[in-house]
């Protein structure tokens, strides 16, 4: 039983640890780019878009498709951001553990 009691406080332990590394998750945020810098997205630990910023030279009221794309792209990177930076925060308590859909 000592051993479980050890395994217990262990988990709650690592719980602790999680639930500060989720609090900080939402502080972080990533910002990515589009078209060399035309396009940028600013996106949180949490996956919200809290900012985008265009450049007016990359607007043109004949091509509204290319601006589409550098939102799209600029907004996928930053996405893909946050993916990797949640796998570093959070993949450190999973490590060694097999769980399907676990960050």
């Amino acid at each position: 039983m000592k051993n479980m009691g050890n395994m217990m406080k262990q988990m709650q332990k690592m719980q602790k640890e999680m639930t500060k590394a989720q609090e900080q998750l939402k502080e972080e945020t990533v910002q990515a780019t589009a078209g060399g810098g035309m396009v940028t997205v600013v996106v949180t630990g949490e996956k919200r878009v809290v900012d985008i910023q265009i450049n007016e030279e990359v607007v043109d009221p004949d091509d509204v498709e290319m601006l589409q794309d550098l939102v799209l792209a600029a907004t996928n990177e930053a996405l893909t951001q946050v993916d990797e930076l949640i796998n570093e925060r959070m993949g450190k308590f999973t490590k060694g553990m097999n769980l399907p859909g676990m960050f």
